[in-house]
């Protein structure tokens, strides 16, 4: 079983520096893929409330056998729930059984609402209570995290946003890097064509890895914490395979430059883009 090394968060909480993501897994396979997860070495599990399967990732947890506090647990908090995070926090608690979450995100700024910074608030008094360990957001751009930072003095520990070679989000990345926030990666693999652009293919072949692996191994150079997904217990090992080589630093730039200004996989700017 692979074991994944840890870094240290903004706010003084260990997490692992890769974690498992997922949706949509749900119902009795879903159990099964998450605990498939857990048992071939993955230790921090991302759901959201959205995602309905939260009571999955419980049953996966007890069913895995690995104890709960080797187990990082990160939901987040939907649009609708905006006005009241902290009874959406507690609802979360009860579905999963669990006495306390490791990290809880407000999934989007949802801004037409105008209710993201009270959503903050809402996550900030449910630290406070001892009901979560760290906070942090989703989908944030700089001037959402301006606002929530000036409202509370209280600054995310994580920012989870799309990032995948086509979409590397460098100047996210910068933003997020000079407030001390972690940059997540939601889908960091994005479409499977990026297998065939010649920077990862060259650099599969070099390393004699495959080129998923390639791409997990660029966010880990880039600092940012990538969330892959799979049912597959052989292609969840081999996502976790990242840590035996290191690409140079002429890689990771080639792999950079894929990206392009309409390269997110869909219609999600945060500006605009907006779920409850």
């Amino acid at each position: 079983m692979a074991e994944i090394p840890t870094r240290v968060l903004g706010d003084g909480t260990s997490v692992p520096v890769l974690g498992f993501g997922t949706y949509p897994l749900r119902g009795d396979d879903g159990v099964r893929a998450i605990a498939s997860a857990l048992e071939v070495g993955y230790r921090l599990i991302d759901t959201a409330v959205n995602y309905r399967n939260e009571r999955e990732v419980s049953e996966a947890i007890r069913a895995s056998g690995v104890d709960r506090g080797d187990v990082f647990v990160q939901t987040k908090v939907p649009g609708r729930d905006h006005r009241g995070a902290r009874d959406c926090i507690e609802t979360s608690l009860q579905v999963m059984g669990l006495e306390y979450l490791d990290s809880v995100l407000i999934h989007w700024p949802n801004p037409s609402q105008g209710a993201y910074v009270q959503a903050w608030q809402g996550l900030v008094e449910a630290q406070e209570a001892g009901l979560v360990r760290s906070i942090g957001v989703s989908n944030f751009h700089p001037h959402h995290l301006d606002a929530i930072i000036q409202a509370t003095g209280v600054t995310p520990a994580s920012n989870q946003i799309e990032m995948h070679p086509s979409f590397p989000q460098a100047e996210q990345r910068a933003d997020d890097e000079a407030r001390g926030v972690v940059t997540q990666a939601w889908s960091p693999i994005g479409r499977g064509e990026i297998f065939e652009a010649a920077p990862v293919a060259a650099a599969a072949r070099a390393h004699d890895v495959t080129p998923a692996q390639v791409v997990l191994r660029w966010h880990l150079h880039l600092g940012s914490l990538p969330l892959p997904k799979s049912a597959d217990p052989r292609r969840q090992q081999a996502n976790l395979q990242v840590l035996g080589f290191d690409l140079s630093e002429a890689e990771v730039k080639a792999i950079t430059a894929l990206g392009r200004p309409d390269g997110r996989l869909f219609d999600a700017d945060p500006d605009t883009h907006e779920e409850m």
